[in-house]
């Protein structure tokens, strides 16, 4: 058996970089680190971070070692000095657990076993998911992905929309907070899928950051007591705001102007009646009819009125139909 010799244990510098922010945004304790090695080494000639770093003047190794041997390895290279590893882009899964058996079981056989730290070079911003979720979007559209997602239209994929809106409503209603995670995410892949799609219009295609960047001006034009200096200091104040700018954006002629039809029949009614209240209308519905319809809207107008959502009440007590039929199937 070899002994130790008495050479000073060195430093080994585990660098973390995120791909999901631009090569070479490194920290600065990061570039003090790269320069001040004594070696740099990676494990991938493609890294994205080889050619800036390489640009700014420091050498970079690229190992050609085994996965099982690449702990050893890095620890007997920064025998006596610094290195600095930059890790892969998939962090290099099981690297510090093996590092950190070699020192627990007796460091190595001809040297100390050096200090080892962990250094973030780049870290994710929140929201940093959604370029994942943009490359995946990309691959799946992309000639070699899915035949299936390559195929869609925002026409065929208005009944998912739909779906997964109805389904997100019902984890809130719910109070499912796993199934709310969830359709919130399945509610993000239609519009994911959607700007995709847009993307590749002949005549005026539009991308996701075109449309994140729309809905950021909207949201800043109209909240200027937030980002301005008009003084809105309670909900009323500001949901009136809300709707004197919107007004004047939009250039409507009616109060009933962008009040989607498609919607279902009772948010549609209640929306109606919404507009005409807020602009201080008496409106005069044609008398004599008494179908089922009028009634239906009556009670619409009625639950509004109270402030309650007339779909929100009829799926409360769809739901309660629904346990009530359960109990009858049982017998009880």
């Amino acid at each position: 058996m070899a002994e130790k010799d008495n050479t000073p244990a060195g430093r080994l510098v585990l660098l973390s970089c995120t791909h999901r922010v631009a090569p070479g945004l490194l920290s600065w304790p990061a570039w003090e680190a790269l320069h001040g090695a004594d070696r740099v080494l990676a494990g991938d000639p493609a890294h994205p971070q080889l050619p800036p770093v390489r640009q700014a003047g420091v050498a970079v190794e690229v190992l050609d070692v085994p996965g099982h041997a690449l702990a050893r390895t890095l620890a007997e290279a920064a025998s006596g000095r610094t290195v600095v590893w930059i890790g892969g882009v998939d962090g290099d899964p099981g690297l510090t657990d093996s590092l950190a058996r070699i020192a627990v079981e007796g460091g190595l056989a001809a040297c100390a076993v050096p200090e080892i730290e962990l250094l973030p070079g780049s870290y994710d911003l929140p929201g940093a998911r959604l370029l994942d979720l943009v490359a995946v979007m990309d691959r799946l559209r992309s000639p070699g992905g899915c035949p299936w997602d390559a195929e869609q239209t925002s026409e065929s994929l208005v009944k998912y929309l739909v779906e997964e809106a109805f389904e997100l409503v019902e984890a809130i209603e719910e109070g499912d907070r796993e199934m709310l995670r969830e359709e919130l995410g399945d509610v993000l892949l239609q519009v994911m899928f959607h700007a995709r799609i847009a993307e590749e219009h002949p005549d005026e295609p539009f991308g996701i950051d075109e449309v994140a960047g729309g809905i950021v001006d909207k949201l800043m034009y109209r909240h200027p007591h937030v980002f301005a200096d008009v003084h809105a200091p309670t909900a009323e104040h500001v949901e009136a705001n809300w709707e004197q700018l919107k007004a004047a954006e939009k250039q409507r002629d009616s109060v009933v102007d962008g009040v989607p039809l498609a919607q279902p029949a009772l948010a549609l009614v209640a929306k109606l009646h919404s507009r005409a209240a807020k602009a201080g209308l008496a409106v005069t519905r044609p008398g004599g009819d008494t179908g089922i319809g009028e009634r239906l809207l009556d009670l619409a107008v009625e639950a509004q009125q109270q402030g309650l959502d007339p779909e929100a009440e009829l799926r409360a007590a769809a739901r309660r139909y629904r346990e009530a039929i359960r109990q009858a199937e049982q017998g009880s």
